[in-house]
């Protein structure tokens, strides 16, 4: 069984509080884009996980696929299954690819072995994965609040437009991420923004509030924005807690001459 994760955006985002669990409270639109990994899951005589495409660090056994398994292995006796996974989504970019692929892994282990979970039962497993999990269940346009598990469908439509993803070779571990952010409530709500389907008045309201944290500790990022503004961009902002930018276009870009060496770009049609 093979399946194609894929990854969001954030269409603004307020850290607006800090929780007494240690977590933070945010209010987000997350909007899902055709860049995606390649899951199969098959079964097997024993459990095995490989993975291949860009290098994943860390401790493959706590990968969130190998957690999705193991998971509804404890409540349903699973037996062993073969899992390899390709990696096209950079890794602590804020595009939620780990978070994707951990909720497509439940969806398809819920197929494979017909257990019949709606998706409310699959997204309560899913945010026991992560913050993010939860969306990639629904995978629709959705306002998001909480830590992540509150999830309101929002009318927001971007088809026909081109998005660019632009990765320098940093990384920025949401951790860190939090650990600097002032909470704050937003003079705009990001709801009443995106009802605005002119996509060129989003740039001066549309905020991520991890964005001028992160451009604290990292100013060179700021040219990169500037860049794809000068190339025709709609819109440009960080995504999720970074260090990933998206720019939305109009017309197809072309990015080879003006991003060379380690920087991932991709290029997609929404």
């Amino acid at each position: 069984m093979i399946s194609f994760p894929n990854a969001k955006i954030n269409l603004g985002l307020d850290v607006v509080e800090k929780r007494n669990d240690g977590y933070h409270n945010i209010i987000s639109c997350f909007y899902p884009i055709p860049l995606k990994d390649i899951l199969e899951i098959n079964l097997s005589d024993k459990f095995s996980f490989s993975v291949s495409g860009i290098p994943i660090p860390g401790d493959q056994g706590k990968n969130l696929v190998v957690e999705a398994y193991k998971k509804l292995k404890k409540d349903f006796d699973l037996p062993p299954v073969s899992i390899h996974l390709h990696k096209n989504i950079p890794m602590q970019s804020g595009l939620g690819g780990g978070s994707s692929d951990g909720a497509f892994a439940l969806q398809m282990l819920n197929e494979l072995f017909e257990l019949f979970l709606d998706d409310s039962v699959i997204s309560d497993y899913a945010s026991a994965l992560g913050s993010d999990c939860p969306f990639f269940i629904y995978n629709t346009p959705s306002i998001i609040s909480g830590r992540g598990e509150k999830i309101d469908e929002i009318d927001v439509d971007l088809k026909g437009h081109y998005i660019c993803i632009v990765k320098p070779g940093i990384s920025i571990s949401t951790q860190e991420a939090y650990r600097n952010i002032r909470p704050t409530y937003p003079e705009i709500d990001i709801r009443s923004i995106l009802s605005d389907y002119n996509i060129g008045n989003w740039k001066e309201i549309l905020k991520n509030d991890f964005e001028q944290v992160i451009l604290e500790f990292h100013p060179g990022l700021s040219e990169l924005k500037y860049t794809l503004y000068k190339m025709g961009a709609l819109y440009v902002s960080m995504t999720g807690s970074g260090s990933a930018y998206y720019a939305i276009f109009k017309d197809p870009p072309s990015l080879k001459e003006k991003f060379p060496g380690d920087i991932f770009y991709w290029i997609g049609v929404l």
